[in-house]
């Protein structure tokens, strides 16, 4: 059972709870022919782009236990990680791409926020079970994979990420969202 705590956990709580009811709201606007339209600024369709919000939720969830692992590591030993992880970026790009693309296919607008649900909640338990300790610590990232990594992050970096990417991506739609929901109602 976790002791005290001096991190304040209530933002990123808040911050992707705001992001998983946003999502259901512009799921609930999107017309299936707005979905199906190219989004503004990349070449993914709105409900790709869609999933690729939710999917950055996943990657967090995917990044925790490595980050355990990597961040007991010597420094150097992420360090190089992280710069052979850099020197992938291309092919990791392309991946990227073509995997939200298949994804969407399966956790399409009828399936995307069942999925957003599931790991928002699992990220909510996970965040409320990390000693303070584990928040602060952390380890080097390959900056060329994501504009919002930076070359050393925190866990709780990392589950701030994931909403830093959302909003991002959000602004990419092509169709007339409903305003995001006012995080501090």
């Amino acid at each position: 059972m976790p002791g005290p705590s001096d991190i304040d956990r209530t933002p990123l709580h808040a911050e992707m709870e705001t992001a998983r009811a946003d999502l259901a709201a512009l799921l609930a606007a999107a017309t299936p022919a707005e979905l199906r339209r190219r989004s503004n600024g990349t070449r993914w369709t709105n409900e790709q782009l869609l999933f690729h919000m939710v999917f950055g939720y996943m990657v967090v969830r995917t990044l925790l236990p490595l980050m355990r692992l990597v961040g007991r590591l010597p420094r150097r030993v992420g360090t190089v990680f992280a710069a052979a992880l850099d020197l992938a970026a291309r092919p990791f790009h392309v991946v990227n791409y073509l995997g939200s693309c298949a994804a969407a296919l399966v956790f399409n607008r009828r399936r995307m926020q069942g999925q957003m649900d599931r790991v928002i909640a699992s990220l909510h338990r996970s965040l409320d079970r990390r000693p303070d300790g584990e928040l602060l610590s952390g380890m080097p990232f390959p900056v060329r994979w994501d504009p919002f990594f930076r070359p050393w992050m925190s866990l709780q970096d990392v589950y701030h990420y994931a909403t830093q990417h959302y909003a991002f991506h959000r602004a990419q739609l092509s169709f007339d969202l409903p305003p995001p929901p006012d995080r501090h109602a």
